[in-house]
């Protein structure tokens, strides 16, 4: 009868046990493509991802008077909607406290509908698709400013700044790219510039001969791309060898620092101008330098894009959970969208009512000697 006494006291212990840690775990999910062509640009995500995991859980974190752990659950979803939506609710049925991610625009909104469905809080650190904080979820919130800025800005500054005569518009006619390239056609037109073509590819496409050469007949001296880095490059590599010497802009999918070597050396100084949803400057310069720096300590490598987005994404979310007192979704989303004055390496993070990011910057930017310099931070 001891025994059995025993194993059940044992059993007993081990449920209690398994609950308080099943408890002490708060569970972050991460998305992004960590395959395909664009496959830097998730890892460069994910790696930001883990990085604020790994100094918040060094550091410790009390939620509700109880200590945590802070477990990432990272999951590829190859740019791909479907593979995006896989990915989404695989970490749904994971029971996941939270999402950073996605990377893609194309990505992010199909999966929006999955996380709102569950009640769980997203938070993209790089789709700027207006659409995504515009379906009504409250569980979306975005960390950069979104495609109606960033197009729009490129857009005037093309036509004011570059004083672009003849620009010709080319989109991958991905939900990113087709979006922010009609918003740099609507601000190209309304600082009173002139869209002479616009032309269409796609984001796995590697020859762009036809459509550089019927753009070229037009004479451009500004091309715009609405896509990512992986199809600029060698789209830039074509322009030389057809004698395009136009300015070439683009969008934050770009502006990677990957970008001159995707180019393989045919982009001459000051060509390419882009621009980054988020910015800082002045005295809160030296928190981003200062990541810049953490991050090439701790990877090995420089960041692409997006890196620091993510790493405040974490953040943010675990803040507000903090604040709440509590992991649960609905118990800390609404704390999360009251979220005010958080002060990020990216900048100060506040969300309007839809989930966007209030007073997003933007940062252009141009390459000289293969290396991404900083023009200018606007509003």
């Amino acid at each position: 009868m001891q025994v059995k006494l025993n194993v059940i006291v044992a059993a007993a212990i081990a449920v209690a046990t398994g609950s308080a840690m099943a408890q002490d775990v708060v569970k972050i999910g991460h998305v992004a493509p960590t395959s395909g062509a664009i496959a830097h640009l998730g890892k460069d995500n994910e790696n930001g991802a883990r990085m604020a995991i790994e100094e918040l859980n060094a550091k410790g974190v009390t939620i509700g008077g109880k200590k945590v752990k802070l477990e990432l659950l990272a999951e590829d979803d190859a740019a791909d909607p479907k593979q995006g939506t896989a990915a989404a609710q695989k970490l749904v049925d994971s029971k996941v406290n939270g999402v950073v991610g996605h990377l893609n625009s194309g990505t992010s909104i199909p999966a929006s509908k999955i996380y709102s469905d569950a009640g769980i809080p997203q938070i993209s650190p790089s789709a700027t698709n207006p659409k995504y904080t515009r379906q009504g979820y409250k569980t979306t919130f975005r960390v950069v400013a979104d495609d109606v800025h960033l197009g729009g800005t490129l857009g005037r500054y093309a036509a004011k700044d570059l004083k672009g005569k003849s620009i010709a518009v080319i989109d991958d006619r991905t939900a990113y790219g087709q979006g922010v390239a009609d918003e740099f056609e609507k601000g190209v037109k309304g600082a009173g510039g002139k869209v002479i073509g616009r032309e269409f590819t796609n984001d796995k496409a590697t020859d762009f001969t036809a459509i550089l050469t019927s753009l070229k007949a037009k004479n451009p001296d500004i091309v715009f791309f609405g896509g990512m880095d992986a199809v600029a490059g060698p789209m830039l590599r074509q322009m030389k060898q057809l004698g395009i010497n136009a300015k070439f802009m683009g969008g934050d999918g770009i502006c990677s620092g990957e970008l001159p070597k995707l180019a393989a050396g045919t982009m001459g100084d000051g060509q390419v101008v882009c621009a980054e949803a988020g910015g800082v400057e002045g005295a809160a310069k030296k928190s981003m330098d200062d990541f810049y720096a953490a991050f090439k300590k701790k990877y090995n490598a420089d960041v692409q894009v997006y890196a620091p987005y993510v790493y405040d994404a974490v953040n943010v979310m675990v803040a507000a959970m903090v604040k709440a007192g509590s992991a649960d979704p609905a118990k800390y989303l609404p704390v999360l969208a009251k979220t005010e004055g958080y002060k990020g390496v990216t900048g100060t993070i506040a969300f309007d009512e839809k989930g966007d990011i209030k007073n997003g910057a933007l940062t252009l930017y141009t390459y000289k000697g293969g290396k991404r310099e900083q023009i200018a931070v606007v509003r």
